[in-house]
């Protein structure tokens, strides 16, 4: 096929924010987890499916199977919708303990 051109999985993007290899960051409606460190407007690898230990915010209880959004303010996860983009399902049931800033996401690459 002429037009194909890679699988997408991992993409080049414009770090919109310093980011750390394992990091999230939501460029447009295009979230993904940075594949090495980059600085504010340097280029990134950055992977858009799998499956990825992100920070989330503490004290909130998840369930195998909930909505997972970017909460872009905080650079962290959340189950909270409002003001926050769609990235992916929780694999795993995390507790809500103030400890508890870890959880397991599967991505579902851009929507």
């Amino acid at each position: 096929m002429k037009n194909y051109v890679q699988p997408g999985n991992t993409i080049t993007l414009t770090a919109p924010y310093a980011v750390t290899s394992g990091d999230g960051l939501l460029v447009g409606s295009i979230f993904g987890v940075a594949t090495r460190t980059a600085a504010l407007g340097e280029t990134v690898e950055t992977t858009l499916v799998g499956v990825f230990d992100l920070t989330k915010v503490g004290s909130q209880a998840w369930a195998a199977g909930a909505k997972v959004y970017w909460d872009n303010t905080n650079k962290r996860c959340t189950t909270v919708a409002t003001d926050n983009t769609l990235i992916g399902v929780a694999t795993e049931a995390v507790a809500s303990g103030a400890g508890d800033t870890i959880g397991r996401v599967r991505l579902n690459a851009s929507f």
